[in-house]
């Protein structure tokens, strides 16, 4: 007799820094297929964890404040718990992104052993204004040097990505703040980690970006990618 062969877990991560205007929405859209909603509040001084917890997430709250610090909170909540197989989707909190396309994101990984996917926003339909100038030039600056130094073909280094267990423990996850996306990517490509990147929509974000939003953020940001870019090599 042929044993069923168990379907993988889907866990979802947001990481969300005043975010109430937004989170109630994400949280509606994402498809039922998901397992666990884990939103990590981080440091909010609105409701946002409460409105969270209110759909239904499990909320995490995370005091340093770090779009990393957050992430790997999530991370350590599901550790005990999660198999190799099992799939976690880290999804933006500002409904800049579409959770309906979650199951389309996590396709390749089901069907074709895929270990990461990337949701790409420069390959798919953008909302206009919804990147800006310094977004997508970042994106093309960086994703040029990790062709260059990793030879691996990225487009983008959006947050909205599905990746396995397995390979998310192997990749070793350590940044704390504005390098998360790219040292993934990065950590992927130097461990022959299969990845593909898949064509996702955009959209205006609820409120203003912390990050490219402003000026400081911006030059942080862009400072953070490109050191985690060079420092491993």
């Amino acid at each position: 007799m042929n044993k069923e062969i168990q379907k993988p877990i889907v866990y979802v991560i947001i990481p969300a820094f005043n975010e109430s205007k937004s989170i109630g929405k994400v949280i509606d859209d994402i498809p039922d297929l998901v397992s666990e909603i884990i939103v990590v509040d981080n440091a909010s001084t609105d409701n946002t964890g409460a409105i969270a917890k209110e759909k239904g997430a499990i909320v995490l709250r995370e005091n340093r404040k770090g779009y990393g610090y957050s992430c790997l909170k999530g991370i350590n909540y599901i550790k005990e718990k999660a198999l190799k197989k099992d799939v976690i989707v880290f999804l933006d909190g500002d409904y800049s992104d579409f959770p309906g396309e979650i199951e389309m994101l996590i396709s390749p990984i089901i069907s074709s052993d895929i270990d990461l996917v990337i949701g790409s926003r420069v390959l798919g339909q953008r909302q206009k204004g919804s990147m800006l100038f310094q977004q997508i030039a970042g994106n093309w600056l960086a994703t040029t040097l990790i062709k260059l130094f990793y030879n691996a073909h990225f487009t983008d280094l959006g947050p909205f990505r599905a990746i396995t267990w397995n390979a998310l423990e192997l990749i070793d996850m350590k940044d704390k703040t504005f390098g998360w996306t790219v040292e993934m990517q990065v950590k992927a490509a130097k461990l022959n980690l299969k990845f593909k990147e898949i064509p996702v929509s955009y959209r205006k974000r609820i409120g203003v970006s912390k990050v490219s939003g402003t000026i400081k953020g911006t030059i942080l940001a862009g400072y953070k990618i490109l050191l985690t870019i060079f420092k491993n090599i």
